[in-house]
């Protein structure tokens, strides 16, 4: 059995955009690179070192074979990657500044992962030797078929003891197929022993909110003991969740944001600290480099607070990479955590 082994499954895209802080609509070219919570979680961990094995339906054409290329060079495993479909999902992004918010714009309907078989995928074979398997709520907002596909992941890691972790992540565009995530996530999320959000996923697709908190009105302060509430009411809908992550984002403006998050395991809070993260090159996928240094900080450091330090930092480094992959070595999230750097700011 390898050890320490994550199996991540979702959709990989390709990411179109606007060069040089252009609007697409001014935009004669656009730059090529690819897009995926649960890819961007795979090469963060195979940067770090773990095992990966990256789960989705792509279609036989020259893009997703480059695809395919571009997550071997990252380490990720793609040997049980499905040929199937005819087309994968884009994602077009303009990037924002100053006053200026980023904007993401998708054209994914009838991609090769909306249109998967269900039952096509062998999920006792894939998680034999898995520790690990992670999906987000992206997935199971695709499809009625990539949701049902979802859950039988879920079923079969329980069933085998590989522990299961979750991102809720709500995109409300998504859900197009005539059910809404309340009604879809919530069977799914009940398999799970890891769950995170960020401060509006939990009140958007389960209704649970902290109260006084605003999130339109933060003005780059937030208060993290302010969201236990949250995580305890989330533990105690879902009790097979054995620890619940929030990410806090405090958006100043497009290029100066706050970044910090909790870990709370049912009996204590951890905060990390807060960075102050100015000139931002590109925060897309900062969930994720996130969730990937939780899965590391978990399965390597065995403490939470020092997982959540990790995750934070890791992710925190992320926002100065161009792309939606997180190129962060565990050297690089390390020299953060040990605030010898500048841009951390106190607990």
């Amino acid at each position: 059995m390898q050890k320490n082994k994550v199996v991540t499954f979702g959709e990989i895209m390709v990411r179109l955009g606007a060069p040089d802080y252009l609007k697409l609509i001014q935009s004669n070219s656009l730059d090529v690179s690819y897009a995926g919570a649960e890819a961007n979680v795979a090469v963060s961990l195979s940067h770090y070192g773990i095992s990966t094995d990256y789960i989705t339906c792509l279609p036989e054409n020259p893009i997703a074979e480059h695809c395919i290329m571009e997550l071997r060079g990252h380490c990720v495993g793609v040997d049980h990657i499905q040929r199937s479909g005819k087309r994968m999902g884009i994602l077009y992004l303009e990037t924002g500044s100053n006053m200026r918010p980023s904007k993401v714009f998708y054209d994914r309907e009838y991609s090769s992962i909306a249109m998967i078989e269900p039952g096509s995928i062998n999920w006792y074979e894939i998680l034999k030797d898995a520790t690990w398997f992670h999906w987000t709520g992206i997935t199971p907002a695709l499809s009625q078929n990539a949701a049902d596909e979802c859950f039988k992941a879920i079923q079969v890691a329980n069933e085998l003891g590989v522990t299961v972790s979750c991102d809720i992540n709500y995109r409300g565009n998504l859900w197009n197929y005539g059910k809404d995530a309340s009604e879809v996530m919530p069977a799914l999320v009940e398999g799970c022993d890891l769950i995170m959000g960020n401060e509006e996923d939990c009140e958007k697709v389960f209704g649970i909110k902290p109260k006084n908190f605003d999130a339109s009105n933060t003005q780059g302060n937030i208060n993290q003991s302010t969201f236990e509430s949250v995580c305890q009411q989330m533990m105690t809908r879902f009790p097979r969740c054995k620890k619940m992550a929030v990410t806090l984002r405090g958006a100043i403006n497009a290029n100066h944001n706050t970044w910090c998050g909790i870990l709370y395991d049912g009996k204590q809070l951890y905060q990390s600290a807060r960075y102050d993260i100015t000139d931002i090159v590109d925060r897309v996928g900062g969930g994720d480099s996130f969730m990937g240094g939780l899965i590391y900080g978990l399965l390597h450091y065995r403490d939470n607070q020092k997982a959540l330090d990790f995750a934070t930092a890791a992710s925190a480094y992320k926002h100065t990479l161009k792309g939606d992959f997180n190129w962060a070595t565990v050297d690089d999230a390390e020299a953060l955590m040990s605030g010898n750097v500048s841009g951390r700011v106190k607990r």
